[in-house]
C-alpha cells in the first residue's frame, strides 16, 4: 500500500519532489523536501532539505509549485476593471421593497413601474435631472448599480418622462393605498402648505405669490402635504403659486372623505390655514370633522382685554383650559413657554435696534449740508423700505414732512405686545372625554413633523426646488415623486435612528420633558450621541445623508483574472453591516 502511495506521489509531482511531514513525538513535526526515485525496481526517497523553519505560507507555495502550478503576482494578473457604488443602492431599494412600495405603485410589474421606482430611488440617492439619471442608469456610463438592481439599464430620458406621466396618472390610487395603510376613522391628520420657486414662465401652475424661499420676483407653486399623526407622509397636492393657504383645505377634505371614505377625522393645521372662515364654512357644518389649531395674535389680545384669559394664572402653571363666549362650541387651552417669551423679547429688541439704526441714517440724510434728502415722497419711500425689511412699523411713531423726518418707539404698544410673549392658545372642537388638554397641545405641536417634511423635500435630502418642468402634469409628477421619496426617507430614518443624530428613545425624551409646553428635550441616549459623536456601540454617528454617502463606498467590482471575469462585492465595514441590520435589508446580492 505504501509503495503504491509513493509511486502515486512520484507520478503526481512532475520532478519527483514532494513535501513530507514527519511526526516527532514531543517536538513539532519535521517538514522535509524529499525526492522519490527508483532503484532496482524499488521506490526510494531521499531528503533534499529541512523546511521546518520556513513560514507556513512559503511551504504552501512550494507545495503548489511542486504540484505543477504556475504562481503569478496577484497585482499583475488580478485586476479590477470597474467599481460601481452599491451599498446605498441596496439600502434604498431594499427599503422600497420591504415597504411594499412597488406593489403600492402597481400590483403588476412592468417597465413603467420599474422606471417609476428608479425615479423614486434616484431622488433619495441623489437629486438629478432626467437626462443625468438616464446616463447614470446606462450600463456604460453608470456610477452605481441602480440600473442593474432594478433592471432598467439603458433607459432613455424620454422613457423616464413617460414614466413620470404614467406614475402621476395613478397618484389618486396610490395615495388611497397609503391612506388605507396609515389612516383610520377618528385619526389625526397633520396638514400644512408651503411654496417652492419655479424656473421659467410657461407652466400654468407658476404664479407670483407669498414667497417662502427668499426668491423675490420668482414665480412659484404651492404644495400641500398631508401626513398621518406620526408624521408619515400620505398625500401631496400642487396648487397654483398664487393660491392662499386656507383655500387649499376644501380639496383636502374632499380627498379624505370622498376618495378615502374617512368620515371622522381631526384636522391639525396652523393658525394661518385653519382660519375662522375655513372652520365656519368647511369644517363646522360637516359632521365628523374636528379640528385643532391656534388663535391668531389679535384674537389672543381680545381674550386678554375681555378678561377671559387671565395672565396671572400662568404664575402657578404653564397650561390651563378656559371658555370664551366668542368660541362657544370649542375648548381653549392657554399655554405659556418662558423660554419662548425670552426668545421673542430678544428678537423684537434686535429688530427694533436694527430698524432704528437704518431710520437714523435717513434722519441724518435730511439734516446734512450737502445733497440733503428732502421731499415727503422721497423720505417716505426710504422709510417704507426700512419698515418693510424689518416689519416692526407698528412699534414706531413716525413724523415725515418735506423738510425733515423724526421717529420714536411706541413704548405702550411694545409693552402691550411684550406681555403676551410666549403665550399661545390652542383651540379645538374635540371633547375633553376624547382628548385631554396636554394631548391637544401635543397634537398641535406635531405639526413640526410636517415642517421637517418640507425641510427634507425642499433642501436637505430631496431638493424638490427649483421646479424646472413646463407641463402642469410633469410638475405634479415631480412633487409626487419627491413625496414618495420622502416616504422612503421617513421610514429609513425611523429604522436607522440609533446611528443618526436623531431621537432614538421617544419614551426617554418624553420623560425628560417637564411639561408638554416646555421645549422638547433629548433623551439620555440622544444627548450621549450628540456629545460623543459615537453610538453606544462605538460607531460614528451620522445624518442620513452622510450615512448614505458612507454606504455608497461599499462597491460592486468587476474583476478579471487572466481570461476569466467575475463580480465581487466588497466586504461591509462594521458601520455598514450595522446599518443593513437595522434596515433589515441583506447586503449580499
Amino acid at each position: 500500500m505504501i509503495r503504491g502511495l509513493l509511486y502515486g506521489v512520484y507520478r503526481y509531482y512532475h520532478v519527483g519532489m514532494f513535501i513530507d511531514i514527519v511526526p516527532n513525538r514531543s517536538s513539532p513535526p519535521a517538514i522535509l523536501l524529499r525526492e522519490g526515485y527508483r532503484e532496482g525496481g524499488k521506490v526510494k526517497k531521499r531528503t533534499l532539505a529541512n523546511l521546518s523553519k520556513l513560514p507556513p505560507e512559503a511551504i504552501e507555495a512550494l507545495k503548489r509549485v511542486l504540484a505543477g502550478e504556475t504562481l503569478v503576482s496577484a497585482q499583475e494578473h488580478l485586476t479590477i476593471e470597474r467599481s460601481l457604488s452599491h451599498g446605498a443602492v441596496v439600502a434604498v431599494v431594499g427599503t422600497i421593497r420591504k415597504l411594499g412600495l412597488e406593489s403600492l405603485i402597481h400590483s403588476r410589474r412592468s417597465a413603467e413601474r420599474d422606471r417609476a421606482v428608479a425615479l423614486v430611488a434616484a431622488r433619495v440617492l441623489r437629486s438629478t435631472s432626467r437626462l443625468a439619471l438616464a446616463r447614470a442608469l446606462d450600463a456604460e456610463t453608470a456610477t452605481s448599480t441602480l440600473g442593474e438592481v432594478l433592471g432598467v439599464e439603458g433607459v432613455r430620458s424620454d422613457q423616464l418622462y413617460a414614466a413620470m406621466d404614467w406614475l402621476v396618472r395613478g397618484q389618486e390610487r396610490i395615495e388611497g393605498k397609503l391612506a388605507k395603510r396609515h389612516l383610520k376613522e377618528g385619526t389625526l391628520l397633520l396638514y400644512d402648505v408651503t411654496s417652492t420657486y419655479f424656473e421659467g414662465r410657461s407652466c400654468p401652475l407658476a404664479a407670483l405669490g407669498h414667497n417662502r424661499d427668499g426668491k423675490k420676483g420668482k414665480l412659484q407653486i404651492v404644495v400641500g402635504l398631508l401626513c398621518a399623526a406620526d408624521g408619515c407622509p400620505v398625500a401631496v397636492e400642487v396648487y397654483p403659486g398664487n393660491t392662499g393657504d386656507p383655500t387649499t383645505l376644501a380639496s383636502q377634505i374632499f380627498k379624505v372623505r370622498e376618495r378615502w371614505g374617512l368620515n371622522r377625522v381631526v384636522w391639525v393645521g396652523d393658525r394661518g390655514l385653519l382660519t375662522d372662515a375655513r372652520i365656519d364654512e368647511e369644517l363646522r357644518p360637516v359632521e365628523g370633522l374636528e379640528w385643532i389649531t391656534a388663535l391668531r395674535a389679535p384674537a389672543l389680545g381680545a381674550l386678554v382685554e375681555s378678561g377671559e384669559l387671565q395672565l396671572s394664572l400662568f404664575d402657578e402653571r404653564d397650561l390651563f383650559e378656559l371658555r370664551s363666549a366668542a368660541y362657544p362650541q370649542e375648548r381653549l387651552v392657554a399655554c405659556r413657554n418662558p423660554l419662548l417669551a425670552e426668545e421673542r423679547a430678544r428678537k423684537r429688541e434686535s429688530l427694533l435696534r436694527a430698524t432704528e439704526a437704518e431710520l437714523e441714517k435717513i434722519a441724518l440724510a435730511t439734516r446734512r449740508a450737502k445733497r440733503r434728502l428732502v421731499g415727503r415722497d422721497k423720505i417716505g419711500l426710504r422709510v417704507g423700505r426700512v419698515l418693510g425689511k424689518y416689519k416692526v412699523a407698528k412699534h414706531f411713531v413716525l413724523e415725515i414732512d418735506d423738510d425733515g423726518f423724526s421717529y420714536h418707539r411706541n413704548e405702550e404698544r411694545i409693552r402691550g405686545e411684550a406681555r403676551l410673549d410666549g403665550v399661545y392658545v390652542i383651540r379645538t372642537s374635540v371633547g375633553a372625554d376624547a382628548m385631554g388638554a396636554e394631548t391637544v397641545v401635543r397634537s398641535y405641536k406635531n405639526l413640526s413633523q410636517v415642517e421637517w417634511g418640507f425641510r427634507d423635500l425642499k433642501s436637505v435630502q430631496l431638493e424638490v426646488r427649483p421646479v424646472r418642468h413646463r407641463l402642469e402634469e410633469r410638475v405634479r409628477a415631480h412633487a409626487f415623486i419627491c413625496m414618495l421619496a420622502y416616504y422612503v426617507v421617513w421610514h429609513m430614518r425611523q429604522a436607522l435612528a440609533p446611528l443618526l443624530f436623531q431621537e432614538d428613545d421617544p419614551v426617554g425624551a418624553q420623560a425628560a420633558r417637564p411639561s408638554v409646553v416646555a421645549p422638547a428635550q433629548r433623551s439620555a441616549s440622544a444627548r450621549r450621541k450628540a456629545s460623543t459623536k459615537r453610538t453606544d456601540e462605538g460607531l460614528p454617528v451620522h445624518s442620513l445623508e452622510t450615512l448614505l454617502d458612507d454606504l455608497a463606498t461599499l462597491t460592486k467590482n468587476r474583476m478579471r483574472f487572466g481570461r476569466a471575469t467575475f463580480d465581487q462585492v466588497a466586504q461591509p465595514t462594521r458601520l455598514q453591516h450595522r446599518a443593513f441590520e437595522l434596515l433589515n435589508v441583506p447586503w449580499r446580492p
